[in-house]
């Protein structure tokens, strides 16, 4: 790719009327410059290339027929929306996804034309019938409200919720974009992706109209002219033959579409045919994943939907990946899976970037893709286990949130021998509040039954992995971190399932011998290990311990903490209600009376920054954990 040429196009927009003055022509060349913008960017700071490469031509027509911010723009999910950024004066992506960079998904802080902080999907059309309701209410009747919405977003059973909701109110200003790629992360699966499907191999309708509209209308006269009339009465039998979108018309929404959604003169024609309707619309998108770019036209996986730095004329990554996380978890299931036939994978359209790919090329028929439906995913598991299957349910630990009703009344309530595997739990770093997995323990401590793991190495991830697929009369999790695997850290001692890591004994600087107890929770423990060490040199007496099981507490950890003078725990989800504060509960409940110190993330929502940064910035280093703990020890 060469460099943007400065005296082009895109250093003249500065806001959305810059884009509604271009030619249609100029439209062009600037969809043209965006996409070179895109790649050189993306490719230096990672980011959500593949799904901003498609959407260029359709975010520009938005903002020509649109009028943002007074016309409201919500992106279901915000990474599509790098390209609406660009238009809306945003053009510094030097720290894309970096602290006090640009964020990659909106942001209201950013910008007046952001309004959701969007990346967990299926929201979008809640948003837009919250706010186009409010604009009725209130009178403001000159205002419209636009959802673009991937195809992916719709497999979400909330976003049907909001669609019933919309149709119920045909004067609502609501202009619903379906971007039809095809695919989330994934390919779309279901359902409604067949629909799509047929309905994006059948654009006859509006070719046929346009065909009777020349012929009858224009070359025959009157009797010509009554015929095309006639014609067009029966237009809503006539789509369900030549373009069967009836499904959205008969929830009592007008339908637009198919469009072309790389033409930008043919998607400005369909949203202005949309926004003076005076109604709710569906305006249906083709699109094309990582359009323009051939390394991502032609990766099969997920058309670079996210990528690291990469060199932009290759796609190749500039620093291959070390082995992470997610691919020990991708080895054992498939391990687990030639062992255990009854056990089946489950994914919320994430199968490659939950490491479920390799389990579905060998057993494709125990491989169940729910598309972006958590709540549907937990409870068809419960179904499964009821009939004798075990299920693994593998999604990022921050989309778990959408489905805790059901961990709680459907698979904990009825005893559901069903594992969740909670990927990028605790510190995600680059992708921000929305993404971070810090609320799993403290939420799901209250669940009867439920068992959590929170593995610190690969030998502890593969151990918690066999032995939650062999509960079959309660709910197990797994949770571990995004990246790269820690170096291996191995026990001393097996207390129970509490391993000892290390024991400093007191030094001659404490003749006391006063003892502390350091507790370090699955990714932690390295920062245990080293909070261990320096306790020691300052004469303490020092056991360190990472339980693999948190939840419920072992009782063997209830009892050290008795045998010590402070205990200190330190882990990577919220504070307030995790681990470390269950574990002091159930301490002061057997009448143990040792002080603790508790460091975890603060209850709030955490910008976007390194993972490093992140535990620097809330103070969860080795020598931040130490100063605390000296500064509770009895007697200092």
């Amino acid at each position: 790719m060469t460099t943007p040429d400065r005296r082009g196009l895109l250093h003249r927009i500065a806001e959305p009327e810059d884009v509604r003055r271009l030619t249609p022509a100029q439209s062009v060349r600037l969809a043209a410059e965006i996409r070179t913008f895109l790649v050189e960017n993306v490719s230096r700071t990672g980011g959500h290339l593949g799904p901003n490469l498609g959407v260029v031509e359709l975010t520009i027509a938005l903002h020509r027929v649109f009028d943002s911010p007074r016309d409201t723009l919500v992106f279901d999910t915000g990474h599509q929306a790098y390209v609406h950024k660009l238009l809306t004066g945003r053009q510094d992506f030097s720290g894309l996804r970096t602290r006090d960079g640009l964020s990659g998904y909106p942001s209201r802080e950013e910008s007046a034309h952001d309004v959701v902080e969007n990346s967990h999907a299926s929201t979008a059309l809640s948003w837009a019938d919250g706010i186009a309701r409010a604009h009725d209410l209130r009178g403001r009747h000159d205002r419209h409200v636009v959802a673009v919405v991937g195809d992916g977003a719709l497999t979400g059973g909330m976003a049907w919720e909001a669609i019933n909701n919309i149709a119920a109110d045909p004067t609502r200003r609501l202009v619903i974009v379906v971007n039809d790629n095809g695919r989330s992360y994934s390919p779309t699966v279901g359902g409604l992706a067949n629909h799509l499907d047929t309905l994006r191999v059948t654009r006859g309708y509006e070719a046929f109209l346009d065909w009777g509209k020349r012929t009858l209308q224009q070359r025959t006269g009157p009797p010509g002219r009554f015929a095309y009339d006639w014609l067009h009465g029966l237009k809503k039998g006539i789509k369900d033959v030549v373009a069967p979108q009836g499904m959205f018309e008969d929830l009592g929404l007008k339908y637009v579409g198919p469009v072309d959604g790389h033409d930008v003169a043919a998607v400005e024609a369909a949203l202005r045919r949309a926004r003076d309707f005076g109604g709710p619309v569906i305006v249906h998108a083709i699109t094309e994943k990582g359009r323009g770019y051939s390394p991502a036209e032609e990766d099969v996986a997920d058309r670079f939907h996210a990528v690291g730095a990469i060199h932009p004329e290759t796609g190749l990554p500039v620093a291959p990946s070390r082995f992470g996380w997610t691919q020990v978890f991708a080895e054992e299931m498939v391990t687990i899976g030639r062992r255990r036939p009854d056990v089946v994978a489950v994914t919320a359209a994430m199968l490659n970037p939950v490491g479920l790919a390799p389990f579905a090329r060998e057993f494709p028929d125990r491989t169940v893709d729910v598309g972006i439906a958590e709540q549907h995913a937990a409870t068809s598991a419960a179904g499964m286990a009821f009939a004798g299957l075990h299920p693994v349910v593998a999604v990022y630990s921050t989309f778990l949130n959408r489905a805790f009703d059901q961990v709680l009344l459907d698979v904990a309530l009825h005893r559901a021998g069903v594992t969740f595997v909670l990927d990028r739990a605790g510190v995600t770093g680059d992708d921000g509040p929305s993404h971070h997995g810090m609320w799993d323990m403290a939420v799901l401590r209250v669940v009867p039954g439920l068992r959590l793991a929170a593995p610190r190495d690969e030998p502890t991830l593969r151990a918690a992995l066999r032995a939650a697929v062999d509960v079959d009369d309660a709910p197990t999790v797994v949770r571990y971190p995004k990246g790269a695997l820690p170096e291996e850290s191995p026990a001393l001692e097996d207390l129970d399932g509490v391993h000892v890591l290390a024991r400093h004994d007191p030094g001659a600087g404490a003749p006391d011998g006063r003892r502390v107890l350091v507790v370090g929770v699955g990714a932690m423990a390295p920062v245990a290990l080293a909070a261990g060490e320096s306790l020691a040199a300052h004469g303490l007496g020092v056991e360190v311990v990472a339980p693999t099981w948190v939840l419920p507490v072992p009782e063997v950890l209830v009892k050290l903490c008795g045998e010590h003078d402070l205990v200190l725990t330190v882990e990577d989800g919220v504070v307030d209600g995790g681990v470390g504060a269950t574990l002091a509960q159930r301490a002061a409940e057997q009448g143990v009376r040792t002080p603790f110190v508790h460091r975890g993330l603060p209850v709030e929502f955490i910008p976007h920054a390194t993972r490093s940064q992140v535990l620097a910035s809330r103070r969860l280093r080795a020598e931040d954990v130490v100063r605390e703990a000296l500064a509770a020890l009895p007697g200092e």
